[in-house]
């Protein structure tokens, strides 16, 4: 019984444009008491293996979080599958506006302590105790109210290519910096004022209505399916869009388009622009913005030291990489000091 990843990425894209078949890219969450996560997590990677299913997906006590790509022709047997199970039947998914068949590469399910790291250690904090849900209509409405404050739960490097017009955006690097720095900035506002939320899909402003009702916030919103679901129901439905730029997202593709607007510039000479990459170097990978003339000209890196390195030979690369570990710059995205225009 196969419960892991055997292919290589480089394997399953080959296998992927051989089959020459469209494929969905969906995210969903979903918060509840899971029991045994092992258990459920073996359960999930059977049935979507043999679906073709693809993606990181993470389980955990609180629930479940994931990202994926399937075979649209394979989409119906999936939802199947999710409305056999209790606690996601008639789930809701997130369908990406705009489709890559390369978006993941493995299926990766991990259990994990908890679907999003908030670093909380309070017994008493119930995640399923949220804030009232609201569809893109009632959220243009309530981001209007002069008695509302709009707040974007998300990073600073996913904020800096898009947001909602006069929306309060931390400069954080992860969820849980958020929590303790909006509580203290809005403590005044508890009892008179909206405290209205959105993220990219959903999950995190959900735990954080619950955690500002347990905290004592009065009225409570979320923006229901995040940015995601904002995009598709104003263009389903003609409604004003007021987010501004690109929503980032965390596959291969990095950005979603929902405005022409660009916010943002490029971090190494400062012209208009909002596409992220990875820098060349292995061994540095930071990511930030860079436009199409300095890819070129830094041969797709941060600095000059790095694209001295890209252009070593690679095993050369490869041995000077031995040992070092660059996991702590996952929370330093877009931040360091060579990048002479980050904001």
């Amino acid at each position: 019984m196969q419960l892991y990843n055997t292919l290589s990425a480089k394997e399953r894209a080959a296998l992927i444009e051989e089959a020459g078949q469209d494929r969905l890219t969906i995210s969903f969450y979903k918060y509840a008491h899971i029991g045994n996560p092992g258990i459920f997590r073996n359960h999930l990677f059977i049935h979507w293996n043999e679906l073709d299913v693809l993606g990181r997906i993470y389980v955990a006590h609180e629930g479940i979080n994931a990202q994926l790509s399937v075979p649209a022709e394979n989409f119906q047997r999936f939802k199947d599958f999710l409305d056999s199970i209790t606690f996601l039947e008639n789930v809701r998914l997130n369908i990406a506006i705009e489709q890559d068949n390369m978006s993941f590469l493995k299926l990766k399910v991990k259990v994990r302590d908890k679907i999003l790291a908030d670093g909380l250690n309070d017994a008493t904090f119930d995640v399923t105790n949220k804030g009232v849900h609201v569809n893109a209509q009632k959220f243009n409405e309530l981001i209007e109210d002069p008695d509302t404050v709009l707040v974007d739960m998300r990073n600073h490097y996913e904020s800096e290519i898009g947001h909602f017009k006069n929306a309060i955006t931390p400069d954080v690097d992860t969820f849980r910096d958020s929590l303790d720095i909006i509580e203290k900035d809005l403590q005044d506002h508890k009892e008179d004022k909206k405290l209205v939320m959105y993220c990219t899909g959903g999950i995190r402003c959900e735990k954080a209505s619950a955690y500002y009702k347990h905290k004592g916030f009065k009225q409570v919103y979320q923006l229901e399916g995040g940015i995601i679901e904002y995009a598709r129901q104003v263009e389903q439905q003609r409604l004003e869009n007021k987010f501004l730029g690109k929503n980032f997202v965390f596959d291969h593709r990095r950005g979603e388009r929902i405005s022409s607007d660009i916010i943002s510039q490029c971090h190494q000479c400062g012209e208009p622009c909002d596409d992220h990459v990875n820098c060349a170097n292995e061994a540095c990978h930071l990511l930030f913005i860079q436009c199409k003339k300095c890819a070129e000209k830094m041969n797709d890196c941060c600095s000059d030291h790095c694209m001295e390195i890209h252009a070593l030979p690679y095993e050369e690369q490869k041995a000077l990489r031995k040992g070092i570990v660059v996991s702590n710059k996952i929370f330093k995205k877009g931040r360091s000091e060579v990048l002479k225009f980050k904001r």
